[in-house]
């Protein structure tokens, strides 16, 4: 019995991808599991990869007037500009981020839809601490792609940044007997995401603060994707059988 869903079973393939080169393609990828695990052609699955720049547009963002500028904005940073079906505003990763698609079969796929949200963003939350974070759930002012279960890290007085900054966003699709739980985690190399967020939203004329576009490196210098992947997996063995994790 797992924490997010008791009556699922208690294991998960873990799934080490490598990017495509086709962002839309790896993006994609994720709706393609969902479906196959719905099917029964595919356990319970943990999808984990390092995407190659992305701007991951809402739904919503497409029908701002603002919007082809912003596409236009996202490639001039060289960030490939995709439009994803589930979650909200636009958010930006690239090798120094983790993407995490956590699929699983469920008869009553939408009972289980906001404890998802709650116990596994405790869960991140939890794996950015192993490494020595101070992590918190929920939204702080002014972020990105803001939603009331991503989580953010606060800094310590050894920090290089003042500012609590954004780490995970988090966002959920479910259909008839399975849901796709896919996440963003920061964990190098801000710079570029913080400048491409900055153009995007003035673009769309979203209000964002840029000072919460922020990576785990930020707070804590020299983690790296590598260490947070360990943190986050052994995270998860406290609740589930992993099964073949390939680091």
């Amino acid at each position: 019995m797992s924490l997010w869903n008791p009556a699922a079973e208690n294991t998960l393939r873990v799934v080490h991808d490598q990017p495509t080169g086709d962002p839309a393609a790896d993006l994609t990828g994720g709706t393609e599991l969902l479906s196959q695990v719905r099917a029964g052609l595919r356990p319970a699955t943990l999808r984990l990869y390092t995407p190659d720049p992305t701007m991951a547009f809402g739904q919503r963002d497409v029908r701002l007037p603002g919007y082809e500028t912003a596409v236009e904005k996202s490639r001039e940073h060289g960030f490939a500009p995709v439009v994803r079906k589930a979650g909200g505003r636009a958010a930006a990763y690239h090798r120094g981020t983790l993407i995490v698609d956590h699929v699983e079969p469920a008869d009553e796929a939408m009972l289980g839809h906001q404890q998802r949200f709650k116990v596994l963003g405790e869960l991140y939350a939890n794996a950015l601490r192993r490494g020595g974070i101070d992590a918190r759930v929920g939204e702080i002012p002014g972020e990105y792609c803001p939603g009331e279960f991503s989580v953010h890290g606060v800094p310590d007085a050894q920090s290089p940044t003042r500012h609590a900054i954004k780490l995970v966003g988090t966002a959920q699709r479910v259909v008839a007997g399975a849901w796709l739980f896919s996440s963003v985690f920061v964990i190098e190399d801000s710079v570029p995401i913080r400048g491409v967020l900055d153009d995007v939203y003035r673009a769309m004329e979203i209000e964002m603060d840029p000072g919460t576009v922020g990576a785990a490196d930020d707070l804590l210098p020299g983690y790296t994707v590598k260490r947070f992947t360990a943190d986050l997996l052994a995270e998860y063995s406290l609740h589930v059988d992993l099964v073949a994790p390939v680091l």
